[in-house]
């Protein structure tokens, strides 16, 4: 598919995300349109008024982003082609001449705030906090002077005429939150060696042993899951999909054998993609596991089946 030249990202500008989008190798040069929610800029996808999107999917101390699993796990298929690991670290930003005792209201997107409890117990202990579908959006919130201070990245003080009164903030020193850039369904780029696959897989019935079933797919196959996240369907308690990521790309012997295998015994299958893993680690590939196996594996299923005599 050509590359994408209009890309939808949660805005407003001066998002992580929209930092995240520009480091992408195919965003360079093309249009980036922010939108107001995660499920409006993938809908941007899905309807073809954006040809990519860029949106977060989990953070190294908040874990996955509930929005984005369940909009991909449900909503019209798109599909993920690539990765960006982008580190996290946030600034309160005030407007001009506010003192850090004038801090009385607090804003941020809800993954921001838990990433800087203590840091704001202990600096602004009366601040109250409030919800902003970003931290951008946050920051125009302070500028328009509806709230005293956001949390947001320091990229976005200059850009909305605010000041930044303390920086590098966090409880978590190294935080990393993983992007992920999406397309409408298309085949997936080629495999490198340092590929990661996402699914979903929806229970076919509940019963003693079913989420061993599906790990025992990828445990005899020897792939690592580096994911694993189980969530409601909205088809009443107990009903659950499981959200998934692991090593390898779906045109590997062992991948595909598995995706197989989970068709099997799952009563729905979403595949969400194979694409490079933004940390470029090559997996550990366990003997036996390897496409030669398979194909020599198959290869003596045959002279059985053919009435061949092993020599």
């Amino acid at each position: 598919m050509p590359e994408p030249r209009k890309w939808a990202y949660l805005g407003p500008q001066g998002t992580f995300t929209e930092a995240a989008l520009r480091s992408f190798p195919g965003a360079i040069g093309a249009e980036h349109v922010p939108f107001a929610t995660v499920p409006a800029a993938l809908d941007a996808l899905r309807s073809g008024e954006a040809d990519g999107a860029v949106v977060a999917l989990e953070n190294s101390v908040e874990g996955s982003v509930p929005t984005t699993l369940d909009e991909l796990a449900t909503g019209d298929p798109v599909q993920i082609v690539g990765e960006v690991h982008l580190p996290v670290s946030f600034a309160l930003l005030v407007r001009p001449g506010t003192a850090i005792e004038d801090v009385k209201t607090v804003a941020s997107h809800p993954h921001a705030q838990p990433q800087c409890r203590r840091w704001l117990a202990a600096n602004v202990p009366d601040a109250e906090w409030r919800a902003a579908t970003s931290n951008a959006e946050a920051a125009q919130h302070v500028a328009d002077g509806h709230y005293d201070a956001a949390l947001a990245g320091s990229f976005a003080a200059a850009r909305y005429g605010l000041d930044v009164l303390a920086e590098d903030i966090h409880d978590v020193s190294d935080a990393v939150t993983r992007f992920i850039a999406l397309r409408r369904p298309c085949s997936p780029p080629t495999p490198t060696g340092m590929d990661r696959t996402s699914v979903v897989a929806f229970l076919d019935e509940d019963h003693p042993g079913a989420l061993l079933e599906i790990l025992t797919e990828f445990s005899v196959r020897g792939i690592n899951l580096s994911l694993i996240q189980s969530r409601p369907t909205g088809q009443g308690l107990g009903s659950y999909l499981f959200w998934m990521d692991f090593e390898g790309h779906v045109f590997e012997s062992r991948v595909g054998e598995a995706l197989m295998g989970l068709r099997r015994i799952c009563s729905d299958v979403r595949f969400l993609g194979s694409y490079t893993r933004a940390d470029k680690i090559r997996p550990d590939i366990r003997r036996g596991t390897h496409d030669h196996d398979f194909t020599e594996a198959a290869a003596w299923l045959a002279t059985i089946r053919c009435g061949a005599t092993e020599r």
